[in-house]
């Protein structure tokens, strides 16, 4: 128990470590790109650090397994240098047995990552992608809820906040859609129902469109309906629909379930909010797989030689591993395998064939 603990508390070190020198590093890249884009904006350094903390939490987040192969490689050769590996061995603890701690931490920091550190990230990355179309086009456009589909639009008349029960995949052509349109005194100023509304260059197509004149006595009385094809001017493109989206990575673990049903009832694909949400759930076998995999490559004697290429190697199968997951994702959103193949199936590639390595190391 108290080998095990000592080994859980070095390796926790050693991941904090790793981790903040990531985060400094990071900080500094990600400053001078933040003054770089918005210096239209003439941002200050205490923005671009403001925009930073929120921007690198995710980025930290996005790599955070081969911060754990790193630190995991640090781990293994700091103690087969100290020769506490081979202590371990004397006393009658088989390599795989002496593995179980750091793998029970990697699933353990594996699931607090998820179930904690995923919300943060979740709501740094919606702040800052909040901030960033602030500075850049005045603001996000729509949203989803339980309520159906919600945009907005601006122009000379005032602001349009724009309701539809459901949509095409792109948010271009809506369907049974209101219209609100607000006068600069931010009242309401008329309303428009319609059976489908396309988004053409520069206005929204209305089929079977009635309008309303709120500023009239009696609005319903002097209500006209407008022929289809009539045309409200729209300062919306499909670009800006699309960017609105954000991406999975901005909704916190625990509402994505939710969100994932809203995007459906509103017509929208959700494929790659599941398969992120699968990606999430396997997190902790990733990084289990990770710590193995360095196990596999460097938890051997340093007397043996050929340190320096045993470690290249362990990088080299981090990063593959690390490569081959986001390439499973790229075809698992396009829909060309199984969103349980694409989440699940290089993590546990990995576990299997570390596992195999070790087996070969340590008995064959």
């Amino acid at each position: 128990m108290t080998l095990s603990l000592y080994i859980a508390r070095r390796f926790l070190m050693v991941v904090a470590q790793v981790f903040l020198i990531f985060f400094g590093i990071l900080m500094l890249i990600d400053m001078i790109e933040q003054l770089r884009k918005f210096s239209g904006q003439n941002i200050g350094l205490g923005e671009a650090a403001h925009l930073s903390l929120l921007n690198v939490p995710e980025t930290l987040y996005r790599i955070l397994p081969l911060i754990l192969i790193i630190a995991a490689i640090t781990l293994f050769l700091a103690l087969a240098r100290s020769s506490e590996l081979v202590v371990v061995r004397a006393a009658g603890r088989s390599g795989l047995r002496f593995l179980a701690t750091p793998v029970i931490v990697a699933t353990a920091l594996g699931m607090l990552t998820v179930a904690v550190l995923n919300p943060l990230v979740a709501a740094t990355s919606k702040t800052y992608e909040d901030l960033r179309s602030r500075y850049l086009s005045g603001g996000a456009v729509l949203s989803v809820s339980d309520t159906g589909l919600w945009l907005r639009q601006g122009g000379d008349y005032g602001q349009t906040v724009i309701q539809a029960a459901r949509s095409n995949l792109d948010g271009t052509e809506l369907y049974n859609v209101s219209f609100l349109t607000f006068g600069p005194a931010g009242t309401p100023v008329a309303r428009i129902e319609a059976r489908e509304a396309r988004l053409e260059t520069g206005a929204w197509r209305l089929d079977g469109a009635k309008h309303w004149d709120l500023d009239a006595p009696n609005p319903e009385l002097s209500a006209e309906s407008w022929p289809d094809g009539t045309k409200l001017p729209s300062d919306l493109t499909p670009e800006r629909i699309r960017d609105s989206f954000g991406t999975p990575s901005t909704v916190p673990i625990w509402q994505l379930p939710g969100y994932i049903s809203g995007l459906e009832r509103a017509g929208f694909s959700s494929r790659s909010y599941k398969l992120w949400f699968q990606m999430e759930l396997a997190q902790p076998l990733l990084l289990t797989a990770m710590v193995l995999v360095a196990a596999g490559f460097t938890m051997r004697p340093t007397r043996f030689g050929g340190t320096g290429k045993m470690v290249l190697l362990a990088m080299l199968a981090g990063f593959a591993l690390f490569f081959l997951r986001n390439f499973a994702q790229a075809l698992g959103e396009s829909g060309q395998i199984p969103l349980a193949l694409a989440a699940w199936g290089p993590p546990a590639a990995a576990v299997m064939l570390a596992l195999g390595l070790l087996l070969h190391l340590e008995d064959g």
